[in-house]
């Protein structure tokens, strides 16, 4: 059980990742959008995409943690970051098809390079400490949050794979191929994060998990 300050220590920190989450995340989607356009990018547009999609889970967390009583926000806000995603996904999914059956061929983008190599630096590390906080909380909306922010780091990765074999060998479809890579990890995080309103009130000790809902974000094996 946390101590009142720990417990406000705690949320404070959080509003302050969440804060450095959306501002990151407003420039790599303009930067992202606009680099896309400029060499009909389905991936580079998708992951601009996915940069809103943040920005929008980020700000629902903002909106939660910004009442005294924020466990009262919890569901509302899990539920913003799945549909998010599930937008995103379907969006990234049409636009992806587009291009493989031949509506325009991806260019080379060396601000999209830069962008995907940077992302992947910065991501690990918001994702992480937010992690770490939202969990010692108990809160399922800032774990999911935080997952949001992973998973920008591994698209990143998709990313600047797609838009190195496009640049280096021409491979064009490699671009909407990795888009619908972005797609499909957008969909399963979607779901987690559907499933997590019903997630522990706080985080379960490791033979405590059964009693907690499947999918619990507190209860994922996964990072720290």
């Amino acid at each position: 059980m946390l101590n009142p300050d720990r417990r406000a220590s705690l949320q404070r920190r959080i509003r302050l990742l969440v804060a450095a989450t959306i501002t990151y995340n407003v420039i790599e989607a303009a930067v992202a959008l606009t680099a896309g356009a400029m060499a009909s990018s389905a991936a580079l547009i998708g992951f601009g995409l996915d940069s809103l999609v943040e920005v929008a889970s980020a700000a629902a967390v903002a909106w939660q943690f910004s009442a005294a009583d924020h466990e009262r926000r919890e569901r509302a806000a899990l539920r913003v970051i799945a549909i998010s995603f599930f937008a995103l996904a379907a969006y990234v999914t049409f636009d992806a098809v587009r291009a493989l059956l031949g509506t325009g061929e991806a260019e080379h983008s060396t601000p999209g390079l830069i962008l995907a190599a940077l992302s992947l630096v910065v991501m690990p590390f918001l994702s992480r400490a937010q992690r770490r906080a939202g969990r010692e909380l108990g809160s399922a909306s800032a774990v999911a949050d935080s997952k949001q922010t992973l998973l920008c780091t591994y698209l990143s990765g998709v990313l600047l794979v797609g838009l190195a074999l496009n640049s280096a060998f021409g491979w064009s479809w490699a671009d909407p191929v990795a888009a619908l890579v972005i797609a499909a990890v957008a969909v399963k995080e979607g779901r987690e994060a559907w499933r997590g309103d019903a997630c522990c009130a706080t985080p379960p000790a490791a033979q405590e998990c059964a009693a907690c809902a499947p999918g619990c974000s507190c209860c994922s094996p996964s990072g720290d």
